[in-house]
């Protein structure tokens, strides 16, 4: 498998750290709200690199944080009058439902900062006594230039990041590239001991310590959007690298941004969509096969236009499903479309044409269905082996066995006996209903299409 590594810039053949076992940690969220579908996207992406790469028989342990400590959650716990432990807890809760909902697999371990104190101390004790941290007046700074490679994976120069910027009157920094490992609590704010200060620690200091603690001393894969490349992966780094005076992580995938308007999609914004608020309207399974329906690293522009897009195509899947579910026989065909699928996620997990893949398979068995072939097991377990990884599987393969898709296959079948039979006003009051339902029909040569209008 080739990955594109941020750090280097170019694609690179996978090798990993122990020869059949990956860490993978992926930045998690803050919780202080509902994820909306920005959010969304890395925990679906690097998912399903989770899914292929246990396909290929690596032992994956699959680590991502929790924020659970932050400005915006104490902010919020104080409108409400309430402990901040209490958001954080009522947002991971939130959270849990909406990843369940769009089949991302859990994590091996879920760290909060709050449950990590100690070794963010310990830490950043190491980094004061090796010369990369100072103490001023209670907050511990990172001095960047303490390293030599400050900006290797944003591919910024130190000197240029300064040159331009402003010591703020009265800043303790020795210099404007420093950054928090530790903040002295105001007051009524939630607060560690610590040599230092009563206080908390800064944002980037946590995941160092989380992946170190859970993964080892050189993590396999480090993960997360774009948005996230400096400051703060940069930042982890220059910690990360200072404690151990070697590498931290061997690959680093960024995935591209959201946008709603060529604008980024997010709270701070005001254009972001709420996964849930999206999912009642399309499901949770068709936002999913949106989000991997563009490759990673690229921008993906969000529209219901674009949604609906991916509603048919899930529903063209689905269709094809149907007719080849029962099928028994298996027999050899030539099958080009698993193999094209694979390559496609070997080449740097490119879900896009991936999917494509599966779209030649389904064109490849209509047309057979329609030139008098008989359903191919093969075909069925093709197919099935593709949306498993891509975790769409359980809505293709189930969806038609809730109630409501029974009755609509009944009453189609009904239909069309009537249109047989000449039926007119039989067949026109079962269409008068099926579209009451919110049912949209399309007679074609392969039978009748439909899928639910979520207008």
């Amino acid at each position: 498998m080739k990955i594109f590594n941020t750090l280097s810039r170019q694609k690179e053949g996978f090798v990993p750290v122990n020869a059949d076992k990956i860490g993978i940690y992926v930045c998690g969220p803050t919780v202080y709200n509902f994820i909306h579908v920005g959010n969304a996207r890395p925990y679906v992406v690097f998912d399903t690199l989770r899914r292929f790469l246990r396909y290929k028989g690596y032992d994956v342990k699959y680590v991502q944080n929790f924020t659970d400590i932050d400005d915006k959650i104490i902010n919020k716990a104080n409108a409400e009058d309430t402990d901040f432990l209490n958001i954080a807890n009522r947002y991971i809760d939130e959270f849990f439902t909406d990843i369940d909902g769009l089949n991302v697999l859990r994590a091996d371990v879920y760290p909060r900062v709050t449950e990590e104190i100690e070794g963010i101390v310990n830490l950043i004790s190491l980094l004061i006594d090796k010369g990369s941290a100072y103490d001023k007046n209670g907050t511990v700074y990172f001095n960047a230039h303490s390293v030599n490679n400050y900006g290797k994976l944003s591919k910024k120069n130190i000197n240029e990041l300064e040159s331009g910027a402003r010591v703020e009157v009265n800043t303790e920094k020795n210099n404007p590239s420093d950054f928090v490992l530790w903040k002295p609590a105001k007051p009524n704010e939630p607060y560690w001991g610590s040599p230092w200060s009563n206080g908390r620690p800064g944002w980037h200091i946590e995941c160092s310590v989380m992946a170190r603690k859970y993964i080892g001393d050189i993590v396999d894969i480090h993960a997360g959007g774009e948005d996230l490349m400096f400051p703060h992966h940069e930042n982890e780094i220059a910690q990360s690298e200072a404690e151990k005076d070697g590498n931290f992580a061997n690959y680093w995938m960024h995935n591209g941004m959201l946008l709603v308007d060529n604008q980024k999609m997010s709270k701070s914004a005001d254009n972001f969509f709420l996964v849930r608020d999206v999912a009642k309207k399309f499901g949770y399974d068709v936002l999913r096969f949106f989000l991997l329906s563009v490759h990673y690293r690229s921008p993906l522009n969000y529209s219901a236009e674009l949604l609906e897009a991916a509603a048919n195509g899930l529903e063209r899947i689905r269709n094809c499903r149907r007719q080849i579910e029962q099928a028994t026989e298996n027999h050899p065909y030539e099958d080009e479309f698993r193999a094209s699928f694979i390559d496609a996620l070997n080449d740097d997990l490119n879900t896009a044409n991936a999917i494509s893949s599966i779209f030649e398979l389904v064109k490849f068995v209509n047309v057979a269905l329609r030139n008098g072939e008989s359903p191919n097991k093969a075909w069925l377990d093709d197919l099935d082996f593709m949306l498993d990884l891509l975790g769409v599987s359980d809505y293709v393969r189930n969806g038609s066995n809730d109630d409501i898709a029974v009755e609509v296959e009944e009453l189609i079948v009904k239909r069309n006996e009537a249109k047989s039979a000449k039926n007119w006003d039989l067949a026109d009051e079962i269409r008068g209903k099926l579209t009451t339902m919110g049912i949209v029909m399309k007679d074609t040569r392969e039978g009748t299409k439909w899928h639910y209008d979520r207008n």
